[in-house]
């Protein structure tokens, strides 16, 4: 009896060829909404004051600046940039403040692209 073999247990059945496997699909990584940043035009709100928002809080050049604020002045919105939701109501947040900080009615909004 001690000197018996050790015995070998039963080999793992194998997966049938001809059984059909079951495959489950990954939900597909969706990108994330973008929101417009518009700015409005209204009577009190200097253009300078826009061009420099536009500059110091959007990075844009004095030409694209320009460029924008005279598309607020003329059509009586335009759109600054485009980005994802929490970054274009933080823009809008910023903008805001600094508006009511120096005195200005400056109107920002973010809107769904």
């Amino acid at each position: 009896m001690a000197n018996d073999p050790p015995k070998k247990s039963p080999p793992a059945p194998s997966p049938r060829r001809d059984e059909e496997t079951e495959v489950l699909e990954r939900p597909k990584a969706q990108t994330p909404r973008l929101y417009k940043v518009i700015f409005h035009n209204d009577d009190y709100t200097t253009m300078e004051f826009v061009i420099e928002v536009l500059r110091v809080f959007f990075r844009k050049s004095e030409t694209e600046a320009t460029y924008i604020m005279l598309t607020v002045h003329k059509k009586g919105s335009a759109v600054a940039a485009t980005y994802t939701r929490d970054v274009a109501e933080t823009k809008v947040e910023q903008v805001m403040r600094y508006a009511r900080e120096h005195g200005m009615p400056l109107l920002v909004t973010a809107e769904p692209e």
